[in-house]
């Protein structure tokens, strides 16, 4: 099995549009992504980072976790 590795926020956005998300969209403090499933919606919070920086391994586990994504759902948008 392939391993996480950190992603800019270009990228996060990309892939989570390919797994059905839609936005991002601005929410009070951060953006959001939103996918409807059968048994309601599911929201991805996207995290402000500093200009440049990536997504660490961590922080992306959490987004996946919170965006209900398989590992191999993931890597398979790659």
């Amino acid at each position: 099995m392939s391993r996480l590795l950190p992603v800019s926020r270009q990228e996060l956005i990309r892939r989570l549009k390919i797994l059905g998300f839609e936005g991002p969209f601005q929410g009070s403090g951060h953006a959001y992504m939103v996918k409807m499933l059968n048994r309601g919606r599911v929201y991805v919070t996207i995290p402000n980072l500093h200009h440049g920086k990536d997504f660490g391994i961590g922080l992306l586990a959490q987004i996946l976790k919170e965006g209900e994504i398989s590992r191999e759902d993931w890597l398979s948008t790659a």
